[in-house]
């Protein structure tokens, strides 16, 4: 179970490369009717996404994340910030900045893309909330209660 996180990401990274090269063949074919507007507000969610991605890697230290150094003896928990708001901010900027290329390419391979994406994350946030309860036990489920599992939270709750 040390490793699962490495062969998680090999795995994740492998099919996402398959699929890039295998949609790499089919014909571009416009879905999306590009317009300086569909272009600006693709490049906006890409770059919102982006800028969620890189804040919640720097949280979690993305190397951990991805299973490339030693695990901790005695991992953390990290609640705080983005992880605050949503359990998972890192696959909500993948889904931004999926989206946002879908609106700036306008392309059926881009939108083959997400949906792989969407069918992926599921199965992704179940094993990796099936290893967050194995590791940090009741932590974990108190924190599962009180934070979304992916769309984010926009106002904190106010406690009692």
């Amino acid at each position: 179970m040390k490793r699962y996180r490495l062969f998680y990401s090999l795995f994740s990274f492998l099919g996402f490369a398959w699929i890039l090269i295998y949609s790499a063949m089919f014909p571009s074919q416009l879905i999306i009717p590009l317009s300086p507007l569909t272009t600006y507000f693709g490049y906006l969610l890409a770059t919102f996404g982006t800028i969620i991605a890189i804040k919640s890697s720097k949280q979690i230290q993305l190397k951990k994340f991805l299973g490339l150094s030693t695990p901790e003896s005695q991992p953390s928990l990290v609640t705080s910030g983005l992880y605050s708001r949503t359990r998972h901010p890192l696959y909500v900027g993948l889904v931004l900045i999926f989206i946002g290329y879908l609106f700036v390419a306008g392309q059926l391979t881009s939108l083959i893309h997400l949906l792989c994406l969407l069918v992926y994350l599921p199965f992704g946030i179940y094993y990796e909330e099936k290893n967050m309860l194995a590791t940090f036990g009741e932590a974990y489920q108190k924190y599962q209660k009180e934070v979304p599992v992916f769309f984010p939270r926009i106002f904190k709750k106010k406690r009692a």
